[in-house]
């Protein structure tokens, strides 16, 4: 089993309450228990379990932030088709703060090539992006995250509350309606807030598991949004929410 398929069946098999045992995931597994204590403490370090004597258990804090590269390898035909319907969503020429995450980046490479002028908030972003000659893009610079690359400090705040675009397409911890648009970190929901309050039109780009979530730092509400861009996973009745609060949304069928 591949480390980040291996490191997803770990957090998986976490139990809500209690703890799950070390060599209760070396048989789920078929890794060696050297193995399984070494990604116990590479996830814990992470933040998304917590170690205990002989195990595991649950972080005792709301809306994990999951490790960048267990995030990129879920949901990848998804978030391409997610990626190639936002991208559709923007004009030649149009000016666009985008977001840092996964399916971001997957936005940003439907993009590259395109004549756009992009203010990327993350480095992966902005190096898909550049990937071949069309867009313009712009770092914030300041602090970068050593996991997710992405730009979150004050200099980002300051950098995308100093600027007026045309789009903002942004990613999201969590969506669910009645709580609204939520993220893990202070930091990010805050620059997150700022993307809204700069640009003309407001995309949200969001698998739909993503649509029932909720985490702890809340940046917005539907009503903020112009767009959604979700899957056909989503039901019908989240998405007449979003389209009752004024959202135009776009599913995309992932279901192949």
């Amino acid at each position: 089993m591949q480390r980040s398929l291996r490191h997803k069946t770990i957090i998986r098999a976490i139990p809500e309450t209690g703890e799950i045992r070390v060599d209760a995931l070396v048989r789920l597994t078929g890794a060696s228990p050297i193995t399984i204590r070494r990604d116990l403490t590479e996830l814990a370090e992470a933040g998304v379990l917590r170690r205990t004597h002989g195990g595991a258990a649950r972080p005792s804090k709301r809306g994990i932030p999951m490790p960048f590269a267990m995030r990129s390898d879920e949901h990848q035909a998804s978030k391409r088709l997610l990626a190639a319907a936002a991208a559709d969503l923007i004009g030649d020429d149009e000016s666009l703060i985008i977001d840092n995450g996964t399916t971001c980046q997957a936005v940003a490479l439907a993009l590259a090539g395109r004549p756009v002028t992009a203010i990327a908030l993350s480095l992966h972003a902005a190096a898909a992006l550049a990937s071949v000659p069309g867009a313009s893009v712009v770092v914030p610079g300041g602090a970068i995250e050593n996991d997710t690359l992405a730009f979150t400090g004050a200099q980002a705040l300051r950098a995308v509350r100093d600027v007026r675009v045309d789009v903002a397409i942004l990613g999201a911890c969590s969506a669910a309606i009645e709580e609204g648009l939520t993220s893990t970190s202070y930091d990010d929901a805050q620059v997150k807030a700022a993307c809204l309050a700069a640009a003309r039109r407001s995309v949200l780009v969001a698998t739909a598991d993503k649509l029932s979530r909720t985490s702890t730092f809340r940046f917005g509400s539907a009503a903020d949004l112009t767009h959604l861009v979700t899957t056909s996973a989503a039901s019908d009745e989240v998405i007449a929410a979003f389209r009752g609060a004024g959202v135009q949304v776009v599913v995309v069928d992932d279901a192949g």
